[in-house]
């Protein structure tokens, strides 16, 4: 009778490690399949956003002057474009790192690591987070304009220049999207090292 219920819940010594080891590395594959990805797309456009904004000029003539308007006269494109460009360079190390990862599929994923990655992460997005949150809000003044600040809506002025803006400002949402997923992925690859089966994560990256 004891052996019929050992077998039936499934505690079979020959079946449950092959079972739990296969489900690990499904999971393994799945999340850096996820981390490729994500890595990838913050880094091609962090660099759509960052070429569309910081290439982006337009001059009008105003009563026979001549105006250039251009990303550096507004200080948080300026902060969105580097935000990019330091967001694409460390998602290009990254996607260098799970390439090898995947490819050798034996790299060691140990706790320093783990941190280090995870630090990057967040810094990552919190830095993205940050300039995109800079320049919606000049996008929104320039569009709108700010009346009890006798701000003019400048857009009216520079359409061609704006709308430009506006497709890297886009870039740039999704790219802060994405690092704050990739945080969250980060994280699980982090603190799983320190639960009950850390030994057997530990070597799948």
């Amino acid at each position: 009778m004891s052996s019929d219920v050992g077998v039936g819940v499934g505690v079979s010594p020959g079946n449950v490690p092959v079972y739990h080891g296969s489900n690990l590395k499904v999971l393994d594959m799945r999340v850096r399949l996820a981390e490729l990805i994500l890595r990838c797309v913050i880094c091609g456009l962090a660099i759509l956003s960052a070429v569309l904004i910081g290439t982006d000029t337009q001059v009008r003539e105003i009563f026979t002057i001549r105006k250039k308007a251009k990303f550096t006269d507004m200080k948080a494109l300026v902060f969105l474009v580097i935000a990019n460009g330091l967001a694409a360079a460390y998602s290009l190390v990254q996607i260098l790192r799970c390439v090898l990862s995947m490819i050798r599929g034996t790299v060691l994923f140990n706790k320093p690591l783990a941190w280090v990655i995870f630090s990057g992460d967040q810094l990552i997005a919190y830095l993205t987070l940050a300039a995109v949150a800079a320049a919606a809000q000049s996008a929104v003044f320039a569009k709108l304009g700010q009346m009890e600040l006798q701000w003019m809506k400048t857009c009216d002025l520079y359409g061609k220049f704006c709308n430009q803006i506006g497709e890297g400002v886009a870039s740039a949402v999704i790219v802060c999207l994405s690092t704050v997923v990739l945080s969250a992925i980060s994280a699980f690859s982090l603190f799983r090292l320190y639960g009950d089966n850390k030994e057997k994560s530990s070597g799948g990256w």
